[in-house]
Parts: structure tokens; C-alpha cells; sequence
């Protein structure tokens, strides 16, 4: 028999997913599956609004009104690279924090080499950023600020409102990657004054992988080239990419399949409402950073309000690396945890756990009090059992 696995990775991808997804895409596959846009029998035009059902609830999550502002890419990382090599050019500058993603830093230091200016924001060690400091950055020629909206390492939020002002009020674009906090945590991109805001359809949205995509702010398709063309089904006559949202930013066979289960999951979050998904998280959350406290020779690393961190926690475990705690975790206890970098190097030097990393644990809608408590008491174990060279 299986042993019975608690699932604590939810930040590197979200599982379990609802029925509502496997069950809109075992739908597409067995009554659908034709290609949307490119032909006008009746499964065509059925999978056309399938997508159209997907943008119009990505849309309703973030407060968009016009739902063809959102385009489709296969997770957060290309939508990321559409934004940043779609608006950036050779003597531009782009503002960014220490506590980036390498979706965002490996983007931005290979622009740097074609004579893009990038200045990195110091965050604190708990990962918190002081809007001030985009002030200071700022200089005549910065195109672009992009920001995690939360720390994939340490859950911290940014204060994003406050960084959507400052960026409005110089006329400076906004890029925000949500990959941590689409459909745990309320996004507006009106409110928040968001030009472009990538997200990825697997963790949160609870959709599948090779989901994701990007928001853009009424305008910016005119400055924002293409990072691929080719056939979008619209304007066969001409051998030119179209210039009008989505298809500018859609070329090829989109990935109908995985857009059904996505647009499945956002409807989830919807249904439950993310306030309703965020105060879950949050008592998860704080259960566990007070479990993990309590245990010695464990060291967290958070930002000390709860109403100011998603449900991602990182710690270390005194004279034991990470990846030797998240083995015990999975061999002992079976859960399931990551330990290192989390492809984010320079959030790891920013807390000061750089090359060791951490061990990240990270809730889901569907984590339960019960998975919390046995983490807790794992790690209590594992923290009082024999150390290296003992």
C-alpha cells in the first residue's frame, strides 16, 4: 500500500488540482479537440470559446475589462520574456529588486549585455522592499520597473500599490511577475496602476502546466514586439504578424487542452473567491511558522507579518543542510518539500543563506490543518535526531 503523502510544494507547482480542471480537459479531449481560429465547422468554433472562457475568467480575476488583453504563453517565464525583450532596448534602463526570480534576473542580465542598464533594489533580509528606494533608482532614461509581486523563497509581498504610483506618477512602465500570488492573493490591475502582469496558470490558478500568461495595459501593444510570429488563423491574406491583441502575441496552435483546465481552475478560485482562499493560507501559514519557531535549532526566515507573506515558508535546520532536511521529510515522513536556491539566487544572498539555500514548505487551498501539525512534528524529529559527526 502507498504510503499516505503530505504535499508541501504547492509554490513550485499546486497539486492536488479540483475535479473541475482534469475534468474540462478530459472534456476538450474527448468531445472537442480542434484547433480555435482556424477553421468554421461547429468543434472549431466550440474550442474558440473554450479560450474565450479561459480570457474571460483570467480577466475577472485581475479586473480587466477587456478580456483579449490577456494573451496566452506556456507559464510565467514567457510571458516575462515577452514583456521584458518586447519593450526593452539598447540604452534603456529597467529597475528590478533583490528578490527576483531568475525568470525576471536571467531575462535582464542577458539584456544587460545588449546595452540594457539594470539597477537591482536591496531588499532587507526578510525580503521587504521600501517603495523609497524606486525614487532613488529612477533615472532619465528608465523604460521599466518589474517586481515580484511575493518572494518565491521567503512569501514576502511587495508593496505593489505603492511601487504602481510612484511608477505612474514619473511615466515609467509597470511589470509585475505574479506567478506566486495569481489566485491566492487579490490582484487589481487598475487599482495596483499594473501595465503588464505575467502569470502562470499552475500553482494558484490551479490549472495545468504549460499554462500561463500576461496582461497588457491598453497601449502597450503599440511599443511591445512580438517575441515569435506566425500563423494565427486571422489575416491569412497578409504575410505580416497582425497588430491587434491576442493574435500580435499568439502564433501557432495555442495550447487548447491546457487553457480548458485553466480556465477551469481560475473559475474555482472564483467560486471560493480569493479572500476566502487567502485567509485559509494565511492561518496555514501562521500555524506553521509558529510550529517551526517553537522547534530548536530551526531558523526561519519571514518577514514577521503573516497579512504581509503568502503561504511560502523557508527555513533551515542548525548543522544540517537543506538538502539533507528535505530527505528525512520525504523518506521518513513523506513530505514533499524543496530545498536549495528555488531558482533565485539573489534572494538567497539578500537573507543571507546563499550557496546553502533553504528548505521551502508552501500550502495550498488544499492543505489541511492535520498536514501542518505532522510537518511540524517532522521537523521537530528531524532537528532532534543525531547531526553531522555525531
Amino acid at each position: 500500500m502507498e504510503p499516505h503523502i503530505i504535499y508541501l510544494d504547492n509554490a513550485a507547482t499546486s497539486w492536488p488540482k479540483p475535479d473541475e480542471t482534469w475534468q474540462a480537459m478530459e472534456y476538450f479531449m474527448q468531445n472537442v479537440g480542434a484547433n480555435p481560429g482556424r477553421s468554421g465547422h461547429p468543434l472549431s468554433i466550440q474550442a474558440g470559446r473554450i479560450v474565450l472562457d479561459g480570457r474571460e475568467a483570467v480577466a475577472e480575476l485581475f479586473g480587466v475589462h477587456n478580456p483579449l488583453r490577456i494573451i496566452f504563453t506556456r507559464n510565467a517565464t514567457e510571458a516575462l520574456n515577452v514583456a521584458l525583450y518586447g519593450l526593452l532596448r539598447s540604452g534603456d534602463h529597467v529597475v528590478t529588486s533583490s528578490m527576483e526570480h531568475n525568470s525576471v534576473m536571467r531575462p535582464l542580465r542577458d539584456l544587460e549585455q545588449r546595452g540594457v542598464q539594470v539597477t537591482v533594489m536591496q531588499c532587507s533580509p526578510t525580503g521587504t522592499l521600501d517603495p523609497q528606494a524606486l525614487e532613488e533608482a529612477v533615472k532619465e532614461n528608465t523604460r521599466l520597473v518589474v517586481i515580484t509581486h511575493a518572494s518565491n523563497v521567503t512569501g514576502t509581498l511587495m508593496p505593489l500599490a505603492e511601487i504602481g504610483d510612484i511608477a505612474r506618477r514619473i511615466g515609467v512602465a509597470f511589470c509585475v511577475d505574479a506567478a506566486q500570488t495569481a489566485g491566492a492573493y487579490p490582484i487589481d490591475v487598475e487599482q495596483m496602476k499594473v501595465d503588464l502582469l505575467a502569470f502562470t496558470g499552475h500553482k494558484s490558478l490551479y490549472g495545468p502546466q504549460g499554462t500561463g500568461g500576461l496582461y497588457i495595459r491598453d497601449g502597450f501593444e503599440k511599443q511591445l514586439v512580438p517575441l515569435m510570429r506566425g500563423g494565427t488563423g486571422s489575416r491569412s491574406e497578409s504575410q505580416e504578424q497582425p497588430d491587434f491583441l491576442p493574435d500580435k502575441y499568439e502564433s501557432g496552435t495555442l495550447n487548447t487542452i491546457g487553457i480548458a483546465g485553466l480556465g477551469a481552475g481560475v473559475r474555482f478560485v472564483l467560486g471560493k473567491g480569493v479572500a476566502e482562499i487567502r485567509e485559509k493560507e494565511s492561518s496555514l501559514t501562521s500555524r506553521l511558522l509558529e510550529g517551526l519557531k517553537a522547534v530548536p535549532g530551526v531558523i526561519c526566515y519571514e518577514c514577521g507579518d503573516t497579512d504581509k507573506q503568502i503561504a511560502v515558508v523557508s527555513f533551515n535546520i542548525r548543522d544540517l543542510t537543506p538538502s539533507e532536511v528535505a530527505m528525512a521529510l520525504d523518506e521518513e515522513f513523506h513530505i514533499m518539500s524543496r530545498p536549495g536556491l528555488h531558482c533565485a539566487p539573489g534572494a538567497h544572498r539578500t537573507m543571507g543563506t546563499f550557496p546553502q539555500g533553504t528548505v521551502r514548505l508552501s500550502a495550498s487551498y488544499f492543505t489541511t490543518q492535520e498536514h501542518i501539525e505532522s510537518a511540524v512534528k517532522a521537523v521537530h524529529k528531524i532537528a532532534a535526531g543525531p547531526k553531522k559527526g555525531g
